[in-house]
C-alpha cells in the first residue's frame, strides 16, 4: 500500500485542509489528503471541524485510498481504474481484508458485475472463505464469482423448502464466472425435477461426556458368606486401554459394570462379592435386600478409616479396627452398592424422596 515516507518535504496543511473543504480532486487524493494531515498530528475531530469530513468517512477514504493502489500495483482493467477513481470508495473499503491479487480480482468483477457496496461485502466475504480452500472444489475456480457461486452451491444442498432451493439456484447463476460453477450448480436445479429419495436415516451417535459414562467393569468372587480361599482365585484383571476403557481376561466367572465413579477408578485390584441383609457381615442400616461390596486387594496397609477384608476361621469378614491388628488385612472396603429402588407412586414417602 502507498504510505507517506519520513524523508518526505513538509506539506502546506492549510493548502490541503482547502483542497478538501472545497472537494477539489477526487475520493482517492482526499483519502491520501486526510492520512497526510492525521500523520502530521491533526486529530480526526479537527480535520472534520475544518473540513466536513466526518472521522469515520476519514477513516474508509484512507484505507479505501490504500486499497486502490494496492489494485494499481497488481493491475487492472481501464474501466474499472476509471471507474473507481470517481466512485466506490465504499465498496473499496470492504476488500481490505483481501489479499493485493484477489482485491484486483474482486475490483474487475465487481465493476463488471455492477455491484454494489452492499453486495461487495457479500462478495469479499465468500472470496476470504473460499481461499482458505488449499485447492477449489470441483467445478469452481478461484473467482471472486466462483466463490460466491459456492457459497450459494452449499446454501441450495441444505435448504430443503423447494422455492428457496429455487431462488438460491438463480442467485448462483447469477453470480457464477465459470463454465465449471454453472454447471455445478444447474446441477443441483436438474436434481429439483428428479423423483424424490428416501433419505438415509440419522446415524445413531452418542458421545461420552462424563467420566462416570466409562463404566467400570469388576470380576465377581462369589456371594456372602465366602471362604477366604476365594478371594485369591479371582486373578487381576489387566488394565483398561483406550478411550473406552477396553479391557480384556481370562476370568470364567462373573462380572459386573458400575460407572466410573471416582472411588473405582482410584481402586487398583477391586473385586465385587455379593450379599443379601442375611448374609451380609456388617450392620448396613436403611431399606435393601441385595447388596454388592467392592474390595480393593492392593489397599492392606491399616488406617483408622476405613473397613478391612480379613479371616475368620476360613470364612472372609469385613471389619473395622480403631488400632492395627495383629492379623493380616486381606483387602479394604472401597463401596457398598444397593441397585435402584423402584419409587411407588401410591406412596407419598417415596415420591417426596424422589423430588428431593
Amino acid at each position: 500500500m502507498t504510505e507517506l515516507t519520513d524523508n518526505q518535504p513538509p506539506i502546506d496543511t492549510e493548502a490541503i485542509l482547502l483542497m478538501l473543504r472545497r472537494k477539489e480532486g477526487n475520493w482517492v487524493e482526499w483519502g491520501k489528503a486526510c492520512q497526510q494531515l492525521q500523520k502530521e498530528g491533526l486529530k480526526p475531530q479537527d480535520i472534520f471541524e475544518k473540513t466536513g469530513f466526518e472521522p469515520i468517512q476519514q477513516n474508509q477514504i484512507i484505507v479505501a485510498a490504500q486499497v486502490f493502489d494496492s489494485m494499481m500495483i497488481v493491475g487492472i482493467a481501464p474501466a474499472t481504474e476509471a471507474h473507481y477513481r470517481r466512485v466506490g470508495s465504499d465498496s473499496l473499503y470492504e476488500l481490505r481484508i483481501l489479499s493485493q491479487a484477489d482485491r484486483a480480482a474482486t475490483a474487475d468483477y465487481l465493476h463488471s458485475r455492477n455491484i454494489d457496496s452492499e453486495g461487495s461485502k457479500e462478495v469479499v466475504k465468500a472470496f476470504k472463505e473460499f481461499s482458505y480452500m488449499r485447492q477449489p472444489p470441483e467445478g469452481f475456480t478461484h473467482h471472486p464469482g466462483d466463490a460466491v457461486a459456492y457459497q450459494y452451491w452449499r446454501y441450495i444442498k441444505q435448504q430443503a423448502d423447494l422455492t428457496e432451493k429455487t431462488r438460491l439456484i438463480a442467485r448462483g447463476l447469477m453470480f457464477a464466472h465459470s463454465q465449471g460453477a454453472r454447471t455445478q450448480i444447474e446441477k443441483l436445479l436438474t436434481a429439483l425435477t428428479a423423483p424424490p429419495q428416501r433419505p438415509a436415516p440419522p446415524l445413531p451417535i452418542y458421545r461420552l461426556e462424563a467420566d462416570e459414562e466409562l463404566p467400570r467393569t469388576i470380576p465377581v468372587a462369589g456371594a456372602f458368606p465366602i471362604a477366604t480361599n476365594m478371594l485369591a482365585d479371582v486373578p487381576q484383571i489387566a488394565n483398561s486401554t483406550g478411550a473406552f476403557q477396553i479391557f480384556h481376561s481370562n476370568w470364567d466367572g462373573g462380572w459386573v459394570s458400575l460407572p466410573g465413579w471416582g472411588v473405582l477408578c482410584k481402586a487398583e485390584d477391586p473385586i465385587a462379592i455379593t450379599a443379601t441383609r442375611d448374609t451380609v457381615p456388617l450392620p448396613i442400616n436403611g431399606e435393601w435386600a441385595d447388596t454388592i461390596l467392592i474390595l480393593d486387594r492392593q489397599a492392606t496397609e491399616w488406617n483408622e478409616f476405613n473397613y478391612f477384608a480379613v479371616d475368620r476361621d476360613g470364612k472372609l469378614a469385613v471389619e473395622w479396627f480403631e488400632t492395627a491388628p495383629s492379623i493380616p488385612l486381606l483387602a479394604q472396603l472401597v463401596l457398598i452398592v444397593h441397585p435402584k429402588r423402584p419409587i411407588d407412586p401410591d406412596n407419598p414417602k417415596d415420591l417426596w424422596e424422589l423430588e428431593d
